[in-house]
C-alpha cells in the first residue's frame, strides 16, 4: 500500500514523500521509501533529521499495513534513534517495523532502517488514537 499525507503541502508530503508498505506477519511490516537529493546533508549523505522523520513516518505506515489505519491519528510520545551507518542518496530505504506490545492507550514499537546494511534503529511509544465512544443505552 502507498502512504502519504492526504493534505497537500504538509511536512510529510514535502519532506518525506510517498512510502510503500506491506505487512510481513502479525505485528510486523516493511516500509520502503526512495531516497532523493532533498534528503541529503551538506556532506551528501542522508541527513540524520530526515532519518528521524522517516522513522516516525514508518511507524504509522507500518501500523496501517498491519491493518491499523485508524492509528494515523495517534501521536508519538517518544522516539529514540541510534545511527549505525551512513545512508546514501539513491538506494531505497527499508524500515522493518515491529509492534512489541499494545495496551489500552499505548503501543510500543521498534524498527531497523536499512540500505543494503543497517543504517539506523529506533524505538518508539505511540499514544493510540481515541476510539469513538458508544452512546449510553437507555
Amino acid at each position: 500500500m502507498s502512504w502519504t499525507d492526504p493534505v497537500p503541502g504538509t511536512f510529510l508530503v514535502s519532506a518525506i514523500g510517498t512510502s510503500y508498505s506491506r505487512s510481513d506477519a502479525a505485528g510486523k511490516a516493511t516500509v520502503m521509501l526512495e531516497s532523493r537529493p532533498s534528503h541529503a546533508n551538506r556532506l551528501g549523505a542522508l541527513h540524520g533529521g530526515f532519518l528521524a522523520a522517516f522513522a516516525d513516518h514508518a511507524l504509522f505506515a507500518g501500523l496501517a499495513a498491519m491493518g491499523r489505519p485508524e492509528q494515523a491519528a495517534a501521536v508519538t510520545i517518544d522516539l529514540t534513534m541510534q545511527y549505525c551507518g551512513s545512508g546514501r542518496i539513491g538506494p531505497p530505504l527499508r524500515a522493518e517495523v515491529e509492534l512489541l506490545r499494545e495496551t489500552g492507550r499505548m503501543m510500543f514499537l521498534r524498527q531497523m532502517i536499512f540500505q543494503d546494511e543497517l543504517i539506523a534503529a529506533s524505538t518508539a511509544t505511540v499514544r493510540k488514537a481515541p476510539m469513538p465512544r458508544k452512546p449510553l443505552s437507555k
